[in-house]
């Protein structure tokens, strides 16, 4: 319910917490009852669940009307003594209903008990008792009747089968317990049983042959093996009726068990069952008839107070009514004295003080237009701050997400806006650079650039400045396309100018790889079929003129083009393995130990370098292609030897290491050598760019390529104080994740 809104006959604050008191008592009578039920069982030895229900809860009921009957007697007796507002006439309502509630409930309490105490006694009567246990009696003398009988019926059957020694599992066998079951009419089931249990010369009809796997199951076989004694079970069925099943040795040595079973009428065993579970409740309820009747008088009490609580309960209900719209209306005009023009008493009587508290409800509700009109119109003013406030986020998290750099500037001049994409592009820090001018911040080459960017807008308003430029970053050259333009708004007001960066790096050199295939796929077409005819030709030659041929420039000359012809078909297998790269194969291997084995052939292949290898202890086995990685490890290390050949002596440090954070392997090769440029590294993975006069410039461009069909990077940064570092990046992949070219 609204704060503002006063409930006419509706309890007041601190009732709500005498209320909630209540019900945590409530709670702790339900713990109580079962502190007792615990006592009861621990210290007295009650047995009887049924009594300690009833005693329990017919006591917590009692407790509980007790106290609120207390509870509510003082509360009418300290309202009196402070004089409140109908607390006399309250008290001659709830007296009035007492007295008129008190006499026929103690009349029909007395009623009441003597009618429990007649029941009762009726209930427990010793012939009940004894017609029930008898009842009892007769069923289970038939079924040691039944017993018996079979028992002998097997004996008489053991003694044909010895005074005839009929061979078990023999003809003689089945047609003696054949007719034997056909002859005694009231037999269900017989046969022998082996001592491996299984079961010979079987005779049993349709219904029970069903039920035998059941009933074999609870046999006790083992003690059967080991006693020599009858045995006999009983198994109900509602359709065939029940069966009465013995089990009897042939001999003393147990070579057998012969198997007897006798059909009953259907439903005797579950009646006999009903019985004996009717006396044995019998007699539990008859062993709390005492404590049955002490909880049926209690349980008469506690409805008779009960009842002399109702009759309170509602002389405090009327009282309310009828004191409540006064006290309502009170607490209103105080409000609105106060200033609270909200407050509004809400009843649904339509009688005369139902017609008071309306007028009451019409002049606050006059009263309160005229406020109302000033806080809505704050309240729109809010609810656009806050539409604004949303969109400026909604805005912000656009330009954080496109891959596209933003930058803008306001009409002075000043950065307004630096998305996370312009800050990776261009490696800049937004927090630095928010609120400078673009001049204070770059100069050269860049600062001509942002003058002709503002002279062209200024003087062609209408236009868009473009232009590709070459960035230094962090030390590698990033290629971006840029676009900037006026911002303007709906009216046309200028709020400065915005710039969109695209990093077309990769883009560039996709197309630049596309192209230098293409390229490298026709040049190995066109020279390699001649080459295999000069080299033939030549060999030729050399064969049928050295013998006659004395010259020893024309041995030089063979041998010449022969070792020229060598060298263009190997330049056309790096061309076509550069033009179609083969697929890789990945499967699972160790990545430590291939690179263990490519630092073992340099050891022995350039003993003037310093090899070190370092590799971690959590490199996992994962799917690569060895082969694939083979080459490319040996042109990276091929690399760093001959950049350190050209200055003597150094090293090469590799290092090996798992992230397990990122689930990748990283190969890092640093060397001392002279290093590269900045415009080196960024061309140096581009087909056909060498810095070596003897080199084809396609075994870093097919490494990158291996790298990549693996899913992974190749990277070039400067060592210090001096060299070059390839770091090698593989995701680490099961065998059926890895992607294949």
């Amino acid at each position: 319910m609204n704060q503002n809104t006063i409930e006419v006959a509706g309890p007041d604050p601190r009732e709500k917490r005498r209320r909630l008191r209540e019900v945590y008592i409530a709670l702790a009578a339900v713990g109580l009852m079962g502190l007792l039920t615990w006592i009861e069982l621990h210290f007295f030895g009650v047995e009887s669940y049924l009594f300690l229900a009833f005693f329990n809860v017919n006591l917590i009921l009692l407790l509980l009307v007790l106290f609120l009957v207390v509870r509510n007697v003082f509360k009418l007796v300290i309202e009196r003594r402070r004089k409140v507002l109908g607390s006399k006439l309250r008290t001659r309502l709830v007296m009035t209903f007492i007295a008129l509630s008190i006499v026929p409930t103690v009349l029909m309490f007395f009623i009441a008990v003597r009618f429990v105490h007649t029941s009762v006694d009726y209930w427990f009567q010793e012939q009940v008792g004894q017609s029930m246990q008898q009842a009892l009696e007769v069923g289970q003398v038939f079924y040691a009747s039944v017993k018996q009988g079979l028992e002998v019926r097997s004996e008489i059957a053991l003694d044909q089968i010895r005074s005839q020694q009929y061979l078990w599992g023999g003809p003689g066998m089945s047609n003696f317990l054949e007719n034997k079951k056909e002859i005694e009419h009231d037999l269900s089931l017989m046969g022998i049983i082996s001592p491996s249990l299984s079961e010979q010369n079987w005779f049993a009809d349709e219904e029970w042959e069903t039920y035998w796997p059941e009933i074999r199951q609870s046999v006790p076989w083992d003690e059967l093996l080991e006693s020599p004694e009858y045995w006999t079970g009983m198994w109900p069925s509602e359709e065939s009726g029940d069966l009465v099943v013995g089990i009897m040795p042939v001999d003393e040595a147990r070579t057998g068990f012969l198997v007897m079973g006798q059909t009953l009428e259907p439903g005797l065993l579950s009646r006999l069952d009903g019985i004996v579970q009717g006396i044995e409740e019998y007699r539990k309820l008859e062993t709390i008839k005492n404590p049955m009747k002490t909880a049926l008088y209690t349980i008469l009490g506690v409805i008779t107070l009960l009842i002399i609580f109702g009759s309170t309960w509602f002389g405090f209900k009327l009282s309310r009514e009828i004191s409540a719209p006064v006290q309502a209306l009170a607490e209103g005009t105080e409000r609105i004295a106060r200033g609270d023009l909200s407050v509004r008493l809400q009843d649904q009587s339509d009688d005369e003080l139902g017609l008071l508290v309306q007028s009451f409800n019409k002049m606050a509700r006059d009263l309160e237009k005229s406020q109302n009109s000033l806080t809505r119109a704050n309240m729109r003013l809010a609810s656009q701050n806050q539409e604004l406030e949303s969109r400026g986020r909604y805005m912000h998290a656009v330009l954080d997400n496109i891959t596209a750099g933003v930058i803008s500037v306001d009409h002075e001049g000043r950065i307004t806006t630096v998305n996370k994409a312009a800050e990776y592009i261009l490696g800049i820090d937004s927090r630095k650079v928010l609120g400078q001018y673009p001049l204070d911040l770059v100069g050269g080459e860049y600062g001509s650039l942002i003058h002709e960017v503002l002279n062209q807008l200024h003087d062609l308003p209408e236009s868009q400045w473009q232009r590709q430029l070459d960035l230094e970053v962090k030390g590698r050259i990033v290629k971006i396309l840029v676009n900037a333009v006026i911002l303007r708004g709906e009216q046309g007001d200028d709020y400065g100018i915005v710039a969109v960066f695209e990093d077309i790096t990769e883009l560039e050199k996709m197309q630049r790889l596309a192209a230098w295939r293409e390229v490298a796929r026709r040049i190995a077409h066109e020279i390699k079929n001649p080459l295999t005819p000069i080299k033939l030709s030549a060999q030729r030659l050399e064969k049928k003129f050295s013998s006659s041929v004395r010259d020893p420039s024309f041995e030089q000359s063979t041998q010449l083009i022969i070792r020229q012809v060598e060298n263009l078909q190997q330049m056309v297998r790096e061309f076509s393995t550069f033009a179609k790269l083969p697929e890789v194969r990945p499967r699972t291997d160790s990545l430590d130990s291939l690179v263990q084995e490519v630092v073992s052939m340099f050891e022995q292949s350039h003993r003037q370098i310093g090899w070190e290898l370092t590799i971690a202890s959590n490199i996992p086995q994962f799917s690569f292609d060895r082969d694939a990685m083979k080459r490319v490890l040996l042109n990276i290390f091929l690399n760093a030897a001959e950049a350190i050949d050209k200055t003597g002596d150094g090293k090469v440090s590799i290092d090996l290491d798992y992230d397990a954070q990122l689930n990748r392997v990283f190969v890092q090769v640093a060397d001392n050598g002279p290093g590269l440029s900045s415009e080196e590294r960024a061309r140096l993975f581009e087909p056909y760019y060498s810095s070596k006069k003897e080199g084809t410039g396609l075994g870093l461009a097919i490494a990158k390529s291996i790298v990549s069909d693996h899913g992974g990077y190749v990277r070039v940064k400067s060592n210090q104080p001096r060299g070059t570092v390839f770091v090698v990046e593989l995701p680490v992949r099961n065998p059926e994740s890895v992607s294949i070219a």
